[in-house]
């Protein structure tokens, strides 16, 4: 990371803890410098922001986070923000290509890095996260060394509602749950329930 994006890192992570807090509540595993895919609700485009904000220095500069193409290249600033500062990767969800949309996410974790992932792959506006897409369950099978960890996002679609653009301070906080692992023989609906339970037994605690 360059001096400049350096300096854009510490002023955003002094922003985001004004605005929100970006409580990090470790409760069922510790913040661990190994390889994994932490994988939350999904309610605002901030919710990219404040996973990373939550995550202690050593584990952000291991950690990816998934990035929608189509939002964060919009304007030369935005893309230069989840390019030298959260080090995202870019997904497309335009389908106008014949490139697996799992394709940058697979190249980062057989580099070594963990990712954060949104299963929803959208957001939603509702209490409870929208059925999960068959993504996290591929990458499961793929990678079965790699942490699988839920976290629940709390708050965030208060500070940024879709469709606004300045942020209200409302404090913020990310839990992390003990990691799961993609049984013997268990299929694709069954697991993608299973974590997509085990995100929101973290709501309330």
């Amino acid at each position: 990371m360059n001096l400049r994006a350096k300096a854009m890192s510490l002023f955003l992570l002094g922003l985001i803890r004004a605005l929100t807090g970006a409580q990090a509540r470790w409760q069922g595993c510790p913040p661990k410098a190994e390889q994994r895919i932490y994988f939350a609700n999904h309610q605002s485009h901030a919710d990219l922001v404040l996973m990373w904000a939550a995550l202690p220095s050593e584990l952000r500069s291991i950690t990816r986070p998934i990035a929608a193409k189509d939002y964060w290249t919009k304007t030369p600033f935005k893309q230069w923000i989840t390019t030298a500062v959260f080090n995202a990767i870019y997904v497309d969800r335009t389908k106008t290509t014949d490139q697996d949309p799992l394709e940058p996410l697979i190249d980062a974790l057989e580099s070594g890095d963990s990712i954060i992932l949104f299963p929803e792959g959208t957001r939603g506006n509702q209490e409870e996260p929208q059925p999960f897409k068959s993504g996290l369950y591929n990458l499961a099978q793929k990678f079965p060394q790699v942490v699988l960890v839920p976290a629940w996002i709390n708050n965030v679609q208060r500070v940024m509602p879709k469709g606004e653009v300045v942020p209200v301070p409302i404090l913020c906080s990310v839990t992390f749950g003990a990691p799961l692992a993609l049984e013997a023989g268990e299929d694709r609906g069954s697991f993608l329930a299973r974590a997509r339970q085990a995100v929101m037994a973290l709501r309330d605690s």
